[in-house]
C-alpha cells in the first residue's frame, strides 16, 4: 500500500481554518485522554501542539509525556500534585498563576495551532483563577488568531466558560474500577 503524500503549508491551513475552543469536563473518566488524542491527530497532520497541565505533579513523568515527546509534542507539566483537598491554598494559587502565565504566553506567541490547557477547569472551578479574566484572553487570542484551537479540560466547567466554547463534551461515569477496588494502573491513567 503506498503512503499518500500530504501537500501541507501552515499558512493554507490557518487560512481554511476556523479555531474551535473545545471543553471537555464532567465525573467521568477521559478528559485528558481525549484532549491527547486530539492531539496526536493534531501532530499527525503536522500541526504545532503543545499542552499545559495544571494540577499534575511537575516532578512526575506520566506515560504522555514519553509518547509526546516522541510526537514533537510539546508538554508542560506544572501543578503541585492533584488535590482537591488543599493544605496550602496560598501556594495552589501562586501554581495557578504561574501556570496561566505560561498560558498567556503560548496563546500569545502565535507558534501554535492547537493548545491544551489540562485540568485549568478545575482551576476556574476552585476559585484559583476568574473565569472572567480567561475568558477575556481567549476572546482577545481566538480574535487575533482565528485559527488557533483551544481545549480545556476539567471536571465542572463553569457555565461562563460552557456558553463561550464551541464544543462541550461531557465525560459521563456508567462504571469505574476504582470502586471495584482496582487502583490507579500505568499506562491507563498515568
Amino acid at each position: 500500500m503506498q503512503e499518500k503524500k500530504y501537500k501541507w503549508r501552515r499558512e493554507d491551513y490557518q487560512e481554511k481554518t476556523r479555531g474551535l475552543l473545545m471543553v471537555h469536563t464532567g465525573n467521568g473518566k477521559g478528559k485528558t485522554t481525549c484532549a491527547l488524542g486530539l492531539m496526536m491527530r493534531a501532530a499527525g497532520r503536522g500541526l504545532k501542539c503543545c499542552m499545559i497541565q495544571f494540577m499534575k505533579s511537575r516532578n512526575d513523568r506520566y506515560g504522555e509525556h514519553v509518547s509526546a515527546e516522541k510526537l514533537g509534542i510539546e508538554v508542560h507539566t506544572m501543578g503541585d500534585g492533584f488535590t482537591w483537598d488543599t493544605k496550602n491554598p496560598e501556594q495552589d494559587i501562586k501554581t495557578a498563576r504561574e501556570t496561566w502565565a505560561l498560558c498567556v504566553e503560548k496563546l500569545r506567541s502565535g507558534d501554535y495551532d492547537l493548545l491544551v490547557f489540562d485540568e485549568l477547569v478545575y482551576v476556574l472551578s476552585y476559585g484559583m483563577l476568574p473565569v472572567d479574566e480567561v475568558l477575556e484572553e481567549f476572546g482577545a487570542i481566538r480574535a487575533a488568531q482565528p485559527a488557533l484551537h483551544i481545549v480545556v479540560t476539567g471536571r465542572d466547567a463553569p457555565p461562563e466558560l460552557i456558553v463561550a466554547a464551541d464544543l462541550v463534551t461531557e465525560m459521563t461515569e456508567i462504571k469505574h474500577p476504582f470502586t471495584s477496588g482496582i487502583r490507579a494502573q500505568q499506562g491507563i491513567e498515568f
